[in-house]
């Protein structure tokens, strides 16, 4: 951590409003939330040499193998942040930020958990205040169910959904992958993808409060197993 604590972000919101301007060599602005152990990140940082890529990533081992990742392969655009998504209105200014990615996320499988899902509309609404009309949210999952509930939640919410499919890979490798991508990709798992963008219709957090979730258990309610949907997060 302390080889690459110059890759760490200790005090964000310091920067907020002001992200371009700190790292001016940067044109625009992209947040990957659960980084995991940075694969997607690194190649993605690569690919996009004109991106600012900040990565947040709450589990400290992970993290440390992600910043590993971009410090051996030399890369200046990424900067990571140790903080709950929850607080993104803290670290990012309205319509600051152009897209977001949300990369095999924990299902949070039971109703009760079901607002702590990063598709459920708290978060959507965070993520709408951060981007500007046309900003867009790439969501990958391997969980079929949560991929379903996500879309009727974006719908619901006043996004449009584009490039929306259930077998990301059904024609061979497609853009950047995750590490739990690559594998679930080699043994046959199929990956669904979709691009939500912001729209002028599209909720924010001054549209009142999030509608009460019911009925939201994906284990129960869709008949997936537990044991399958809640991967550890580290792994990702």
């Amino acid at each position: 951590m302390e080889r690459c604590a110059d890759l760490l972000i200790e005090q964000p919101a310091a920067l907020r409003g002001q992200w371009l301007r700190a790292f001016p060599d940067r044109e625009v602005l992209y947040v990957e939330l659960g980084c995991g152990k940075g694969r997607f990140t690194a190649d993605m940082a690569e690919a996009l040499p004109r991106t600012l890529l900040v990565a947040v990533e709450r589990v400290p081992d992970a993290m440390i193998l992600a910043m590993e990742r971009v410090r051996e392969r030399g890369l200046g655009n990424v900067r990571f942040l140790d903080i709950d998504a929850q607080k993104l209105p803290e670290l990012f200014a309205p319509g600051e930020v152009s897209r977001i990615y949300i990369n095999f996320c924990d299902p949070w499988p039971k109703s009760r958990d079901a607002k702590l899902r990063l598709t459920a509309p708290g978060f959507l609404r965070l993520y709408a205040d951060a981007l500007p009309v046309g900003g867009q949210i790439h969501f990958k999952t391997d969980n079929v169910p949560l991929f379903d509930w996500s879309v009727g939640q974006l719908e619901a919410e006043g996004w449009s959904l584009s490039e929306l499919t259930h077998d990301l890979h059904a024609n061979g490798p497609v853009g950047v992958m995750t590490d739990y991508e690559a594998k679930f990709t080699a043994s046959g798992m199929k990956i669904n993808r979709l691009v939500a963008t912001r729209t002028a219709a599209t909720l924010g957090t001054a549209a009142g409060p999030v509608p009460r979730l019911r009925g939201a258990s994906l284990v129960d309610a869709r008949g997936y197993a537990e044991s399958m949907a809640h991967q550890p997060k580290e792994d990702a």
